[in-house]
């Protein structure tokens, strides 16, 4: 977790903008946490490596799929308690932002990215980067990355037999997802 908090840090002062560095910062934080948390419970009761190594996997989508809601929240006006706009004051790159500077023409980029670095604290420049992010797909892109994620996660626990428990987790999954908050 801690290499994933440094990553994140080093990376936001050079806003570097490749996919893959967001979800390696993402999996080393919240899934690796979540990851390991699911393998240790089995583990301790089962003793079985198999499984102990699918709930890891379960773990980690469910982690995923959490933290890109999260960012999500950052783009929304629901009241969430989490103050919109709250990630780009901080200048983490969130995977809508990454996906529309990925997209967006190199001029908008540059405008952009220059907003983060040195208006970031303007609540109107953060509302219009808000704006373009939703206009460019960001939001649409990332939710569906999330929805895979989750989707990966039900799968896994598809492959164990119905019961309570993979009832309640199944619950947990869909809170992480459906969640307004």
């Amino acid at each position: 977790m801690s290499e994933g908090e440094l990553l994140q840090i080093e990376k936001a002062r050079t806003l570097n903008l490749e996919e893959s560095v967001y979800f390696e910062i993402i999996r080393n934080k919240t899934a690796s946490l979540l990851a390991s948390s699911c393998a240790a419970g089995v583990f301790s009761t089962s003793a079985d490596e198999a499984i102990t190594e699918k709930l890891s996997r379960f773990g980690e989508s469910v982690g995923i799929a959490f933290q890109i809601k999260d960012d999500l929240f950052d783009y929304g006006d629901e009241k969430t308690g989490k103050p919109s706009g709250n990630d780009l004051k901080e200048k983490k790159l969130t995977l809508p932002l990454i996906y529309t500077l990925n997209t967006v023409s190199k001029s908008l980029r540059r405008e952009l990215i220059y907003i983060i670095k040195n208006q970031n604290r303007d609540p109107e420049k953060i509302r219009y980067v808000i704006g373009q992010v939703v206009e460019a797909g960001g939001i649409r892109y990332a939710t569906e990355k999330m929805n895979a994620y989750r989707d990966e996660a039900l799968k896994i626990l598809y492959e164990f037999e119905d019961s309570k428990v993979r009832a309640a987790l199944e619950e947990l999954v869909r809170f992480t997802t459906d969640r307004k908050f």
